[in-house]
C-alpha cells in the first residue's frame, strides 16, 4: 500500500506532527528525484546548474525536515543511531546514463518543476498551522516555503529565456520558409 498518489505526491491527511513532517520528506524526495532525472537527460548546462542548486537546496530541505523528525519521533531518532557508517558506503560505482531529451522536452521539465515548487508552497502554507506548539518545526518550514517560492521564480525566469528564444527561432524559421517560397 501507497501513502502517495500515483504521481508520488503525499496525499495531505497526515494528523499527527510527526507524520506531517514524514509528508513533507516525501514531497521533497519526489523533488529530489525529479530533479536529479532532468538532470540526467539534459544536455543543457545553463539548465542543469539551475535545477542542481536548486535539487542542492531541496536535499537540505529533506534534511532539516529528517532532523526534526529525530527530534519529535524517540523511535526515529532511535533508529538514526543504530545505522552504521560501512552501510552508508558505496558498494559499486554510480552508474552512468546518457540522456536522450531534446529540448522542447527539457522546457516541459521547467514547466512541470515549477508547478511542483507551487504545489509544494501550497502543501506546507495549508499545513504550517498545524505546527503552532513547535516553533522550531514552523520556523523550519516557513524557511522552506520561501526557498520554494524561490526555486518558482528561478525557473520561470529560465523558462521565459528559452521561451523568447524559441518564440525567435520559430519567427525566422517562418520568414525564411515564406522568403523561399517568395512570399514577403
Amino acid at each position: 500500500m501507497s501513502y502517495t498518489y500515483p504521481s508520488g505526491q503525499p496525499q495531505g491527511n497526515a494528523r499527527k506532527v510527526t507524520n506531517k513532517l514524514r509528508e513533507i520528506m516525501i514531497a521533497e524526495l519526489m523533488a529530489i528525484n525529479g530533479y536529479q532525472s532532468h538532470i540526467s537527460n539534459s544536455y543543457m548546462i545553463n539548465v542543469n546548474e539551475v535545477w542542481h542548486h536548486i535539487m542542492l537546496d531541496e536535499v537540505r530541505h529533506y534534511e532539516t525536515v529528517l532532523n526534526l523528525l529525530r527530534k519529535y519521533d524517540p523511535v526515529q531518532y532511535k533508529a538514526s543511531l543504530e545505522q552504521h557508517d560501512d552501510y552508508l558506503k558505496p558498494k559499486s560505482p554510480m552508474q552512468l546514463y546518457h540522456p536522450s531529451y531534446d529540448n522542447q522536452i527539457i522546457l516541459n521539465n521547467l514547466r512541470e518543476d515549477i508547478k511542483g515548487e507551487l504545489e509544494a508552497v501550497i502543501l506546507y502554507e495549508e499545513e504550517i498551522e498545524a505546527y503552532s506548539s513547535y516553533k522550531d518545526i514552523k520556523i523550519a518550514i516557513q524557511a522552506i516555503i520561501d526557498d520554494e517560492k524561490e526555486h518558482a521564480e528561478h525557473l520561470t525566469q529560465v523558462l521565459k529565456k528559452y521561451e523568447n528564444e524559441q518564440s525567435i527561432y520559430i519567427r525566422e524559421k517562418g520568414k525564411s520558409s515564406c522568403q523561399k517560397r517568395g512570399k514577403p
